[in-house]
């Protein structure tokens, strides 16, 4: 490699390596298409070997690009660190935190970056959210530093940490049958259209255990990839859910769904930040990782005091309905 070799080159064929195609890149980039294939032809010309080759309509690294563009991410991320170390130099706790969420997790995590971020005005934020198998991904690609999930991965090495509890449960439309029922049991839910998320989503993962364990195969309603499209069909009577309560505060607080009267109904899980055993993360990162740690469960309790009230108010009404119910005369 000789000493026309630029950072731009490197960030081309890296980005080009994590993503798959020149296309994805280019936005990840802010650059056009054209830009980042002369990129990759100029860097071709300072190796002296091709780096990529087109395969159908896609495009694809050669043996060459992909050990260009595996030492090119270790160039990349040692420059990032070189210059958060001189920004510690200079007393200032600075640099890009790049931190992957679960999508539930979008819900809690903007009050935590707010209150980690005001008393660090240079740190910018670099968030990424999708679902457990994508966040995953990002880890062991060096993507993010950081990840925020329910459940640590088990064919992926990481330093997992547990930073707060994470309630669950089991939803419906306040005027939902299932809601005045006494007794109710997961097996009550087989034959009740139950709506979940799809695949490599931390609470399909969850609700498919908790039927597992209670000797259930995980009946199969409507497959979503949105919580927002879920709640919103479960408030329209389509079904019933299990969901974060995270991602439920306002319907709650609307009443627009409410607490199915299942016994352990919500659950509590763990949220925990991840980072990757043996690699060296920016300081950023290990500062928002003990924050998180040290922040974590009360910045969440503060997020769900007003919720503790809405669900006080939803278990009377459901007393009051099923008895209601009980003492109405059968004619």
């Amino acid at each position: 490699m000789n000493r026309s070799t630029t950072f731009r080159q490197l960030n081309a064929i890296d980005a080009v390596a994590r993503l798959g195609g020149v296309s994805r890149a280019a936005e990840e980039l802010h650059l056009t298409q054209p830009t980042v294939s002369l990129q990759l032809r100029l860097l071709e010309q300072a190796t002296g070997t091709p780096l990529v080759q087109r395969v159908g309509r896609g495009m694809q690294l050669t043996p060459a690009g992909e050990v260009i563009a595996g030492y090119a991410g270790q160039m990349l991320r040692l420059w990032r660190d070189a210059v958060e170390e001189v920004a510690a130099l200079k007393g200032d706790q600075a640099g890009t935190l790049r931190v992957g969420a679960i999508t539930t997790a979008e819900y809690l995590l903007p009050p935590m970056l707010v209150a980690f971020t005001g008393q660090r005005p240079e740190v910018k934020i670099k968030l990424s959210v999708g679902n457990r198998e994508e966040i995953i991904r990002m880890l062991a690609m060096h993507e993010i530093d950081l990840a925020i999930i329910g459940r640590p991965p088990s064919d992926v090495r990481t330093h997992a940490t547990p930073f707060a509890k994470h309630p669950m449960a089991f939803i419906a439309a306040p005027d939902h049958p299932l809601m005045s029922r006494r007794n109710l049991s997961l097996k009550d839910l087989l034959n009740a259209n139950l709506l979940v998320r799809e695949r490599g989503s931390g609470t399909r993962n969850t609700v498919e255990r908790l039927f597992k364990e209670a000797g259930h195969r995980l009946p199969l309603g409507s497959e979503l990839s949105s919580n927002a499209a879920i709640k919103r069909m479960v408030a329209a009577g389509l079904g019933v859910a299990f969901l974060s309560l995270h991602a439920c505060t306002l319907e709650f607080q609307a009443g627009l769904i409410g607490l199915l009267p299942l016994k352990d109904n919500p659950i509590e899980r763990d949220w925990y930040v991840l980072n990757l055993p043996g690699v060296r993360i920016p300081r950023v990162a290990m500062a928002f990782r003990a924050f998180l740690i040290e922040h974590g469960q009360a910045e969440i309790t503060r997020q769900l005091e007003t919720f503790d009230g809405i669900l006080s108010r939803l278990h009377t009404r459901s007393s009051r309905r099923r008895k209601g119910k009980a003492s109405t005369p059968r004619g």
